[in-house]
C-alpha cells in the first residue's frame, strides 16, 4: 500500500487524465491516484478504467451523475479513510496545478497537518487569467479573510496535503460545501480546530484543455458559506488550541 493517495474529482476530463496520471504519479513514486468521475458523458470513466486495468497505482470512483467538486472530494476522502493512506492530495485534473509540486509538499507534511499550495502568499502566481478572474479570486481571498479571521492569502487553493489525522477529525460526512467554496469550509475545519497550516507558494497556470466549471452559482455559495462558518464557530476569528492531534502537539509531547 502506498504511504500516499492524490484524489481527483474528473467530469469531462477525457483528454487530460492519462497525462496528469502518468506526470503525478511520476513525480511522486510513493504515491496512488484515484479519480472520482461523476458518470462523464465524453467517456472520462471508461478510459479511467482502462487506465487502473493497466496499472495498479490508478484508482476509478464512478458516480452515477455530476454531483459537484465537494461531493466528489467527500467520497474521495472516504475511500481514503478506508485504506491505510497517510497522506491525502487534493489536485485538479488539467494540470492548473504542476504535478512537479506533489514532493515539495509531501515534505512539508512532515511538519505540518496541511499544506496549501498558494496562489498569493508572496506575491501573484497566476498565468494566463483574464484579469476580471483574477480580480474576483484575489477579493474572495480578502473576503474570507476579513470575516473568519483565517490569515491565509489563498483560501480557496485547490491544491493541499492532508494528513490523515486532519481528514479523520473534520467530520468530512457532514461538509455541506459543494464547489470552489469546499476548499473554504475544509481549511477552516482543520484550522479553528487547531490543526497547524502550512502556505506555500505555487505557480497556477489556467487549465490546457477542457472548460472551466466556474459559474455564478459556485461564487454566490462561497460568498454565503463564509459567513456560515463564522456563525458556526461561535463567531471565532482565531483556533481553540492546539488540536491533541496535531503534529505540533505531537512534537511537544
Amino acid at each position: 500500500m502506498a504511504e500516499s493517495l492524490v484524489v481527483t474529482p474528473t467530469y469531462n476530463e477525457r483528454e487530460n487524465v492519462e497525462a496528469i496520471a502518468h506526470a503525478a504519479l511520476g513525480a511522486l513514486e510513493s504515491a496512488d491516484y484515484l479519480f472520482v468521475d461523476d458518470n462523464s458523458p465524453d467517456g472520462t470513466g471508461e478510459l479511467l478504467d482502462r487506465m487502473a486495468s493497466a496499472d495498479p497505482r490508478i484508482h476509478v470512483l464512478h458516480r452515477p451523475g455530476k454531483q459537484g467538486l465537494g461531493r466528489a472530494y467527500v467520497a474521495g476522502f472516504l475511500w481514503a479513510l478506508e485504506r491505510d493512506y497517510r497522506y491525502i492530495f487534493e489536485m485538479d485534473a488539467d494540470f492548473s496545478h504542476n504535478p512537479a509540486d506533489l514532493p515539495r509538499l509531501r515534505k512539508l507534511a512532515d511538519e505540518a497537518d496541511l499544506v496549501l499550495g498558494s496562489r498569493f502568499v508572496g506575491g501573484i502566481r497566476i498565468t494566463n487569467w483574464p484579469l476580471s478572474r483574477l480580480m474576483l479570486s484575489v477579493c474572495a481571498a480578502a473576503y474570507v479573510r476579513i470575516v473568519t479571521g483565517m490569515p491565509f492569502a489563498d483560501p480557496t487553493g485547490g491544491f493541499k496535503c492532508y494528513r490523515r489525522e486532519v481528514i479523520e477529525e473534520i467530520d468530512v460526512p457532514t461538509l455541506r460545501s459543494n464547489g470552489y467554496s469546499f476548499q473554504i469550509e475544509t481549511l477552516h475545519r482543520a484550522w479553528i480546530r487547531g490543526f497547524r497550516v502550512l502556505e506555500t507558494p505555487i505557480i497556477f497556470e489556467d487549465r490546457r484543455s477542457g472548460v472551466s466549471k466556474m459559474n455564478r452559482s459556485i461564487v454566490s455559495e462561497a460568498m454565503f458559506l463564509v459567513g456560515r462558518l463564522w456563525v458556526r464557530s461561535g463567531l471565532r476569528r482565531r483556533p481553540r488550541g492546539v488540536h491533541p492531534r496535531s503534529i505540533a502537539a505531537r512534537a511537544a509531547q
